[in-house]
């Protein structure tokens, strides 16, 4: 089956707002996760503020495309993708500032990463630029005013009667109106009448556990190791190893400062472990490459590593060079086996048995070549743009200017791929604006989900050769157990299925 076989479809979107309505800073997505199971779905924001979105039980769609690709599997959740709907949101970092460098330290949501399920309870990871957070999500129940009917046995003298004496009682509960409110007891406890009551599930979000003071470098990563107890997180020339359970105490195994920083080359840009082998770690770098290495034989883990590096980048080197070769995220595949890279140009996946050139190479930004100097002048060049692997390991994703996905499928004939363009649709109706908002508002606009189904956007069309640099489509996730692709374009997320 060939990438262009898969038909991607829109499902949903969630803070989609009308044309006319400004787009703050602080509600812009810049951080996108599904957990392992496919059931969660995180969302971080510039605000600090991070939005959970859950699967809807018993509400799945089958594609007609799915359906014929998958009509000889036996397991028949894969003919299905599902929907989501919001679950809960809550404010993981606040504005900073540092009196020792004297510099602000945002509260933007730079990483998002899941941990292992453990009682019911959902443990989330995210990270800004200096700390990192560990949260747990938890359900409760919540007890909801509602509207009750008199007693119909009682006449409506004797009811107010009734009622009166009930209000002037030494319980705190009260009817009043046609109202039942809700009550609680000195444990803490909602408690109210039988009669009534509307018992509804709720989430809530509490901290656990403060990374801080690790970095002296803004933190671009985070990753969960296979064995659920440790993660490092990586900044400019450090990876440091941490023990979930332990917060005031890691090891840095990958030290890259220079004693002179004048001799620094090259940065540290991205981490991830490997899926399988709890001992394995892969970075990479500004320059373009990925070091593969074994926790296991030394301390100081940067020192005997495993180099991928493109061949055909060795030739004549230009001052935009080393900027376009930069990678900004890599992504092991299951297997464990391959890893996918995005610098600025394109998507290269890689065997990490063969060290001196990639398996295959997807131009994504080929026809900006021309136009780099344009691209220095106004940061575009600098723009990180994110990647990820669907959970059979066939096929990739990655985003481009002017809102637009490309999907890829690993094959002969498959470096075309497909175009998907994440936008308003006017046939669509917009959702209402809000009356008032503020800038530490709630997330309210990613809780205003539309869905609509079995329109094919497959192979967008549109003249790559005339970007709108503007329109960014920085961050996107692969669902991990069907073809469903979530990503971001300014503060709306998007939902694309096939």
């Amino acid at each position: 089956m060939t990438s262009s076989s898969l038909h991607w479809q829109f499902s949903q979107v969630f803070g989609e707002r009308s044309s006319d309505e400004a787009i703050e800073n602080s509600d812009v997505i810049s951080a996108i996760e599904f957990d392992k199971t496919g059931d969660y779905l995180a969302v971080g924001d510039r605000g600090g503020r991070i939005v959970i979105f859950e699967k809807e039980t018993g509400k799945h769609v089958i594609s007609k495309q799915s359906y014929q690709n998958d009509l000889n599997r036996s397991d028949v959740s894969l003919l299905q993708h599902p929907e989501y709907r919001y679950k809960t949101e809550f404010q993981s970092h606040e504005p900073e500032f540092d009196y020792l460098k004297s510099v602000d330290i945002e509260e933007k949501i730079n990483k998002l990463k899941w941990c292992t399920v453990f009682n019911g309870s959902l443990f989330i990871l995210s990270t800004n630029d200096k700390t990192i957070k560990l949260w747990k999500v938890k359900e409760r129940k919540v007890k909801k005013v509602k509207e009750m009917d008199v007693n119909p046995h009682v006449s409506s003298e004797s009811s107010l009667l009734s009622e009166s004496s009930f209000i002037k009682g030494e319980s705190k509960s009260s009817i009043s109106n046609g109202h039942q409110l809700e009550r609680t007891d000195n444990k803490g406890t909602n408690v109210t009448p039988s009669n009534g009551q509307n018992v509804s599930d709720a989430a809530f979000a509490r901290c656990r556990k403060m990374y801080a003071h690790a970095h002296d470098y803004n933190i671009n990563s985070v990753s969960i190791n296979s064995d659920g107890e440790t993660f490092v997180s990586a900044d400019d020339l450090r990876i440091n190893l941490w023990n979930l359970e332990v917060s005031d105490q890691c090891f840095n195994i990958i030290d890259t400062k220079p004693s002179n920083m004048d001799d620094l080359t090259e940065v540290i840009t991205s981490a991830e472990f490997h899926p399988l082998h709890c001992n394995l770690l892969a970075y990479s770098s500004s320059r373009g490459f990925i070091r593969l290495v074994d926790m296991r034989q030394s301390a100081l883990c940067d020192r005997s590593a495993t180099i991928l590096q493109d061949a055909d980048t060795r030739g004549p080197k230009t001052f935009f060079t080393e900027i376009v070769a930069s990678i900004s995220s890599i992504k092991f595949a299951p297997d464990g086996r391959h890893v996918l890279s995005r610098d600025y140009l394109n998507l290269k996946l890689w065997d990490i048995r063969m060290s001196n050139s990639p398996v295959v190479t997807y131009k994504i930004h080929e026809h900006l070549q021309p136009k780099l100097c344009d691209l220095y002048n106004n940061d575009a060049i600098f723009d990180k743009f994110d990647c990820c692997i669907s959970g059979d390991g066939t096929h990739f994703a990655t985003g481009s200017y002017s809102n637009h996905m490309r999907i890829f499928r690993h094959g002969v004939g498959s470096e075309e791929g497909a175009t998907v363009e994440a936008r308003r649709n006017s046939n669509r109706k917009q959702p209402q604006q809000a009356a008032s908002r503020r800038r530490r508002s709630s997330l309210s606009n990613l809780a205003r989900g539309l869905y609509r189904q079995g329109n094919d956007i497959s192979d967008a069309g549109a003249d790559e050769f005339s970007c709108d640099f503007k329109a960014k489509l920085l961050h996107l996730a692969w669902h991990p157990k069907t073809n469903l692709i979530a990503c971001s374009a300014g503060n709306s997320l998007f939902m694309y299925y096939a």
